[in-house]
C-alpha cells in the first residue's frame, strides 16, 4: 500500500489530499494561500491532512503540487522583469502575436543571426554584443530566439552560454520549449517562462522546504498544463509548461471523481474559473498551444478557457444606463472579509470612518497591503515612493494614493507582484447572504453597504442594503460562469463567435423558455462538472439558468489535490526530417541538423536521438520505468508522375508512472 500527497496551491487556498494507491481519499484538508511566502499555506495544509488521519510523515511514498500560480500570474500580468535576446528578425516582428505587449517595456536586443529554413547559418552571430549588452541589463532572467531556431539550435545555445558567464542569470532558449516554428510566437513563449522562473523557484522550493521540515522524504512532482507530471527541477526549469497546472490536474481529479466520459468541467477558483471539455474520458488538448489571459504559447496544454472570473474577483459598479449595474474581474483582490480577519482594528476602523462620512469616496472598502520577499527592481521613482508608503498590515487605499499618476504606479505594484489590494468580491457577497462563513462577515456587510449606497445613472443607490448588493453581485457571477460555459460549449461544437453566441437574445430566450409565437429551448446537453470551493453554494444557479445537470462531487472542492497525484509522467518529443534538395535527407537533431542519403536513414537517427531525449526526461522526471510510443507522418507529393518525399515529423511520447520514496517501497514489499 502506497500513500500518497497530493497538494495544491491555488490563488485563495492550498488543498492538500492523501490518497491510497489512488484508490480512495483518505483525508482532505485547506489552508489559506499565502502568497507572500506559500510554503507557509503548504505547510499548514499538509499538517493539517495528517492530522485528519492516522498517516505518518515518513510513510509517504510520494507528493505530487499542482498550481495555479503561473496561470494567475499571466492573468493579472505579473511577473519579473526580463530581457528578450531576438536574433535574426526584425524590429517589426516584435509587434507579432503579442509579443511587445507581453514585453510590457522589457528591454529587447535585436541582432543580425539565425538560420534558414534549411537550417543553414543567415549571418553570422556577435557573441560578444550579446554579452556586453547582458551586462548592462538590470532583470532577473533573460529569454533568447533565433530564426528557425528550432531547424538549427546553434545561434540560440551560443547566445545562452555567453548570457550565464556574463551574468549568472537564468536562461531561457524558445528551442528548448517548442520544436514548432514560429519565431515570434516562441519568442513570447520563452519571455513568459523566463518571466515567471523566479516565481516558480520561489514555490517549489520552499514547498519542498516545507514538506521537509514537516518531516517528509518522498519526491516532488509538479503537475504540467496537460495534465501530466513532471519532476520538481524539470519545473523550475521550465515553468511555463506549469500555466494551466491546476486547472488540468482538476481535470484529472473531475474525471476520478465523477468517472464521467463526455462533460463540461468548470473549477471556480479565487482568481479564475477554467473551463475545459472531457472527451471520451480524456481531457482535450488544445492543438495551438495554451491560452492564458490574452497570450497565446507554444505549450501544450488542456484545451482550457480561462476567466477571470473568480471568488476574489474584484467587483466594479458600472453606470450604463439608467439602473447601472455589477461587472466582475478581471482583477483579483483580497475579500474584505479576509483582510478583517487578519487585522479587525485597522479595516473596521476605516470601514466605519467611510460610512460615516456624507459623499462616497473613489476608494471605499479598498485597502492595500505589502508582500513581503519580492524583489523590487527597476522601478522609477515614483513607483518607489509609492511601495515606501504601503506596509505588511493593509492600510485604507485611500491614504496611500493622492493622485491619478500614483494610482498607475499603483496598478505597477500590484502587476510586479509587490502589493495587494484588498476590496469588495463575490466571496464577501457569498458571507453577506451566510453562505459561506469562513471570515468576518461583518467586514463584508459594511464593505458591500459602502457599494450599495453609489449612485447609478439614474440617480438612485445601487442598491437600498448591504443583503441587495450581495444578491445582485451573486447573480452576476451566475450570469458570468453560465455565459462562460456557454461560450466553452460552442466553441467545442466548432461554431463561429461563440463568444456572440453565448450572449445572443434568441438563446437568452430559449434558456428562460420565454413563451411566444416561436417556441425556443436551450440547454447543455452534456453535465457540468462543477468543482471549487465555492462550486457547491453558487453552481445550483449556474445549473438552472442553463437548464443542465450538475455534477457536484465529494471532494470537488480539492479535485486540483487528487488530479496531483492521479496523473501520469508524459514527455513528447518531436522533430522533423526535411529535404532541401532532391536526393539529400537532413534530420534536424536536438543538437544540430545531420544529412543523409535516404529518408529511411534520417527517419531512424531522428527516431533514435529523440527516443533517447524523450527517456531521459521522463527518467528526470522521476519515471520508474518508460514506455516509448512513436508516430510517423510523412508527407508526399506527386510531380510527373514520381512520388517524392517532402518532410516527415517524428514524435516520441514517453510515458511512465513516477517513482515513489525508497523506504515505501519496503513497506509495500
Amino acid at each position: 500500500m502506497a500513500i500518497l500527497l497530493g497538494v495544491d496551491t491555488g490563488g485563495t487556498y492550498t488543498d492538500a489530499v492523501l490518497m491510497r494507491d489512488e484508490d480512495a481519499v483518505i483525508a482532505s484538508a485547506k489552508a489559506l494561500t499565502t502568497r507572500q511566502d506559500l510554503a507557509i499555506g503548504v505547510r499548514e495544509a499538509v499538517q493539517a491532512v495528517l492530522a485528519n488521519s492516522s498517516v505518518a510523515p515518513q510513510d509517504i511514498a510520494l507528493a505530487s503540487l499542482s498550481t495555479t500560480l503561473a496561470t494567475n500570474a499571466l492573468v493579472e500580468g505579473q511577473g519579473a522583469r526580463v530581457a528578450l535576446i531576438y536574433i535574426g528578425f526584425s524590429e517589426r516582428d516584435l509587434a507579432a502575436q503579442g509579443l511587445a505587449d507581453a514585453l510590457g517595456g522589457d528591454p529587447v536586443l535585436v541582432l543580425p543571426g539565425g538560420h534558414s529554413h534549411g537550417g543553414a547559418e543567415v549571418a553570422p552571430l556577435d557573441v560578444q554584443r550579446i554579452a556586453d549588452w547582458a551586462s548592462s541589463q538590470d532583470v532577473s532572467a533573460f529569454a533568447i530566439a533565433a530564426q528557425f531556431g528550432t531547424r538549427n539550435p546553434a545561434h540560440e545555445v551560443a547566445a545562452r552560454d555567453a548570457v550565464r558567464l556574463a551574468t549568472g542569470r537564468p536562461v531561457t532558449c524558445s528551442h528548448e520549449l517548442s520544436a514548432k516554428l514560429g519565431g515570434p510566437k516562441r519568442a513570447l513563449t520563452a519571455v513568459l517562462n523566463a518571466r515567471l522562473i523566479g516565481l516558480t523557484h520561489r514555490l517549489i522550493g520552499r514547498a519542498e522546504g516545507a514538506l521537509r521540515e514537516i518531516g517528509i522524504d518522498a519526491p516532488l512532482m509538479v503537475v504540467r498544463g496537460d495534465g501530466a507530471l513532471m519532476s520538481a527541477a524539470q519545473a523550475q526549469e521550465r515553468p511555463i509548461e506549469t500555466i494551466l497546472s491546476g486547472p488540468a490536474a482538476s481535470i484529472v481529479g473531475a474525471r476520478w471523481l465523477t468517472r464521467a466520459d463526455h462533460a463540461l468541467v468548470s473549477d471556480i477558483g479565487g482568481t479564475t474559473t477554467d473551463i475545459a471539455v472531457l472527451r471520451n474520458g480524456q481531457p482535450v488538448i488544445d492543438p495551438d498551444g495554451a491560452r492564458v489571459g490574452p497570450h497565446r504559447t507554444m505549450v501544450e496544454a488542456v484545451a482550457m478557457r480561462t476567466h477571470g472570473l473568480g471568488g476574489d474577483s474584484e467587483v466594479r459598479l458600472t453606470s450604463e444606463g439608467l439602473s447601472g449595474g455589477v461587472s466582475l474581474g478581471p482583477r483579483r483582490v483580497l475579500p474584505v472579509a479576509l483582510v478583517a480577519q487578519d487585522a479587525p482594528e485597522v479595516v473596521h476602523r476605516a470601514l466605519d470612518a467611510q460610512l460615516n462620512r456624507a459623499v462616497p469616496g473613489e476608494y471605499d472598502a479598498r485597502f492595500v497591503r505589502l508582500v513581503e520577499g519580492q524583489d523590487a527592481v527597476g522601478l522609477s521613482e515614483r513607483e518607489r515612493a509609492v511601495l515606501d508608503r504601503i506596509t505588511v498590515p493593509p492600510q485604507p487605499l485611500g491614504s496611500v494614493v493622492q493622485t491619478r499618476l500614483e494610482a498607475q504606479s499603483l496598478r505597477l505594484l500590484v502587476s510586479r507582484g509587490l502589493v495587494q489590494v484588498a476590496g469588495p468580491t463575490p466571496t464577501d457577497a457569498l458571507h453577506v447572504l451566510g453562505r459561506f462563513t469562513h471570515w468576518d462577515a461583518s467586514a463584508s456587510e459594511k464593505a458591500l453597504a459602502l457599494l450599495a449606497r453609489n449612485r447609478a445613472g439614474s440617480g438612485e443607490r445601487h442598491a437600498h442594503s448591504p443583503q441587495e448588493m450581495a444578491g445582485q453581485i451573486v447573480d452576476a457571477l451566475t450570469h458570468a460562469t453560465g455565459t462562460a460555459l456557454l461560450e466553452a460549449a460552442f466553441a467545442e461544437d466548432g461554431l463561429d463567435d461563440p463568444a456572440m453566441l453565448a450572449v445572443h437574445p434568441l438563446l437568452q430566450r430559449g434558456l428562460r423558455q420565454v413563451p411566444g409565437l416561436v417556441r425556443l429551448s436551450a440547454g447543455l446537453s452534456v453535465p457540468v462538472v462543477g468543482l471549487g470551493a465555492s462550486a457547491q453554494t453558487t453552481y445550483p444557479a449556474v445549473g438552472a439558468y442553463l437548464n443542465a445537470e450538475m455534477l457536484l462531487p465529494e471532494h470537488g472542492d480539492v479535485a486540483n489535490a487528487i488530479g496531483a497525484v492521479t496523473g501520469r509522467i508524459r514527455m513528447l518529443r518531436e522533430g522533423l526530417v526535411s529535404s532541401p534538395s532532391e536526393g539529400l535527407f537532413r534530420a534536424h537533431l536536438p543538437d544540430a541538423p545531420q544529412d543523409f542519403q535516404t529518408a529511411e536513414a534520417a527517419m531512424t537517427r531522428l527516431e533514435t536521438a529523440l527516443s533517447a531525449v524523450a527517456t531521459q526526461d521522463a527518467e528526470a522526471a522521476g519515471a520508474a520505468s518508460v514506455h516509448l510510443q512513436v508516430t510517423r507522418e510523412v508527407k508526399r507529393a506527386e510531380i510527373e508522375a514520381r512520388e517524392m518525399f517532402v518532410e516527415a515529423r517524428i514524435v516520441v511520447e514517453a510515458t511512465g508512472r513516477p517513482r515513489i520514496a525508497a523506504h515505501a517501497r519496503e513497506t509495500a514489499l
